[in-house]
């Protein structure tokens, strides 16, 4: 059942490794299959070693309608987000260290390079602590990602959103490279080179256009 699904959930948890998002068995990747059905990868399990059939079939309550393994720890958090922003496809929750660290003394991620409003359009907003395995850090998503496709979790990590596990995807490996190139600017101590508004949102539309035409 939904093997296809799996495979690129499981993909896409390996692509997280590559880009140095996370490390072992750290973060996780839901998709949305329905309005009722979700797929969540096990808890404590390296992508390089899961198989479709470690990932799990829920319904928003929390059921398992398929897997034998553990979901994952934060599956209570994933659900509420699910559950509260019905056009969300994808979430994927990783404990990148430029970005969470960056978080750990502001309370926004400027948008000063392009790639950042291509995928996470614009600003990223950084949410007070909440806990891992609590609905607290669902909470905290929901009420601070505001109309961008990421949010900072302070002391703890990244939490990323999409209408497909690629534009989540995209947000986690795009918020990293923005954190790593606003900390070289810093390091250099000089005042940092600012986009306005308008040239935020003209980056947000031309990445609407990026990539192949399906037709």
């Amino acid at each position: 059942m939904l093997e296809k699904e799996k495979a690129e959930i499981i993909a896409a948890g390996i692509k997280l490794d590559r880009y140095g998002l996370i490390s072992l068995s750290g973060g996780n990747v839901s998709m949305r299959v329905d309005q009722e059905t979700l797929l969540v990868t096990p808890s404590g399990m390296m992508y390089e070693e899961m198989v479709p059939a470690d990932v799990l079939v829920m319904n928003l309550e929390g059921e398992v309608i398929e897997g034998a393994r553990r979901p994952s720890v934060d599956t209570i958090a994933i659900r509420y987000i699910f559950q509260q922003m019905p056009t969300v496809n994808a979430v994927i929750h990783t404990h990148q260290p430029y970005a969470t660290g960056i978080g750990l003394v502001v309370d926004r991620i400027d948008c000063d390079v392009t790639t950042l409003a291509n995928t996470a359009k614009g600003p990223v907003n950084v949410a007070p602590y909440s806990s891992a395995a609590s609905i607290d850090m669902g909470y905290a998503v929901v009420d601070h990602i505001g109309d961008q496709l990421a949010v900072v979790l302070k002391n703890h990590g990244v939490v990323t959103i999409g209408k497909n596990l690629k534009e989540a995807l995209y947000a986690a490996v795009y918020l990293e490279e923005a954190a790593k190139t606003l900390y070289v600017a810093h390091s250099y101590g000089g005042d940092i080179a600012k986009l306005d508004e308008q040239q935020i949102q003209t980056a947000v539309e031309v990445f609407k256009d990026y990539g192949q035409s399906k037709s």
